[in-house]
């Protein structure tokens, strides 16, 4: 039964809420400068995180659903129509570089985790195959490893907890990095840079305003910027969907045929590599079309309240405080290992960021972050890099499971 103010049922509820918060956020990012230094997006996932917990409105929903199947699949295309593609593989070969880099932390933390606390939870190479997985390509990868090492339902739902409240205190933390001159004076900035340079204008505006100025847009803009992102959504979809089926799986099957198949047969690689070469082929029509990077925004700033609704923190306290503690200590890893390094090798702070959300959350709650931050020209390069993830992932998750079973 629902114990919340608004019912996970009460779809108009919900949608009004997920709608009226974006837009209250980036209200207040645009209006005030506390709130343009906090971004909108921190804003949208701190009240959709208090207000879960403060039972207003509920922890699961067909609605938060629809908003990682439809919404955040169409906004991605929309962002994409924009895009500089250029240097589109140059940049993704540097992402994978230090998305790569940043994966270390993944396994040195999972590891250290591992060893420190697997004499008081049960099945813990279960869930150490399943957090490797799942923080080195996202949430993709938490299913098929839970599935591929039979872990217990109860073990799971406990584990989910613990994972959905340290990802929404980690991406909190991911957006707020670059507003501490700390880092910036540690780091390269290219992209900041570009964003406050862009943006000068009046003094009693707030970056966020300065940078959303209006613009002219045409209700034919509307009509085909909408349009294009459902055929290509739809396209590209169906067209996963195919090769994944006609493709042989399993495990027994050649390693070729699954890296072939984790690359055209996932959905979202293919809906990026659609999207830019149709934009490739016709730069010019594209290029045309405003409102585009507006209405996109919107769309994930939606996103952003959905991952904002965490499992409850009272759940985590009495049921799985231990869980929390095994995914903390590889999600501090990860960040640790990522920043080191990535400084080390010369990288910016925006890739080190983006490589770091792409390893935990995925390709899309990487790509978010870019587009919440205004760092354009890394949306592509993060969604190429981070849904290859997927793929590393599912092999880094069964490589250290096996080792920690012969361990236990």
């Amino acid at each position: 039964m629902d114990h919340t103010f608004i019912s996970s049922d009460n779809t108009w509820a919900l949608w009004s809420f997920l709608t009226g918060w974006a837009a209250i956020s980036i209200y207040l990012e645009q209006k005030y400068k506390w709130a343009s230094k906090i971004s909108g997006a921190i804003i949208a996932l701190i009240g959709a995180m208090v207000l879960a917990n403060l039972n207003v409105i509920p922890l699961e929903s067909s609605v938060y659903d629809a908003v990682w199947n439809y919404v955040v699949p169409l906004a991605i295309p929309l962002l994409l129509f924009q895009a500089n593609i250029k240097k589109v593989w140059q940049e993704s070969g540097r992402m994978l570089t230090i998305f790569l880099l940043s994966s270390i932390g993944t396994v040195a933390g999972t590891i250290i985790s591992f060893m420190l606390l697997r004499d008081v939870i049960p099945h813990l190479y279960k869930i150490g195959a399943m957090m490797a997985g799942s923080y080195t390509g996202g949430g993709v990868n938490f299913a098929a490893m839970a599935a591929k090492f039979e872990t217990p339902s109860e073990l799971v739902s406990a584990t989910v907890v613990a994972d959905n409240m340290m990802m929404a205190t980690f991406f909190f933390v991911l957006m707020a990095i670059p507003t501490f001159s700390f880092f910036r004076d540690i780091f390269r900035t290219p992209h900041i840079d570009e964003v406050e340079s862009g943006v000068a204008g009046d003094e009693s505006e707030t970056q966020a305003a300065s940078f959303w100025k209006g613009k002219e847009i045409s209700l034919k803009d509307i009509a085909i910027s909408v349009a294009s992102a459902f055929a290509l959504v739809t396209v590209s979809f169906n067209l996963a969907d195919f090769f994944a089926g006609v493709l042989p799986g399993g495990e027994d099957v050649n390693i070729i045929y699954q890296v072939l198949g984790g690359i055209i047969g996932d959905r979202y690689l293919m809906l990026t590599t659609l999207t830019v070469l149709v934009v490739s082929l016709f730069p010019r029509q594209f290029e045309s079309i405003k409102g585009t990077q507006e209405i996109g925004t919107f769309l994930i700033y939606l996103f952003f309240v959905v991952i904002g609704v965490p499992a409850s923190i009272a759940i985590v306290v009495t049921t799985s405080p231990l869980l929390l503690v095994f995914v903390l200590i590889i999600v501090l890893m990860n960040v640790i290992v990522s920043l080191v390094l990535g400084k080390l090798f010369k990288f910016s702070l925006e890739e080190t960021l983006l490589a770091s959300n792409a390893n935990m959350g995925g390709p899309t709650t990487a790509a978010a972050m870019a587009i919440a931050k205004g760092w354009h020209k890394l949306i592509v390069p993060i969604l190429l890099v981070g849904t290859l993830g997927y793929i590393i992932g599912n092999y880094i998750g069964t490589g250290l499971g096996f080792w920690f079973q012969n361990l236990m």
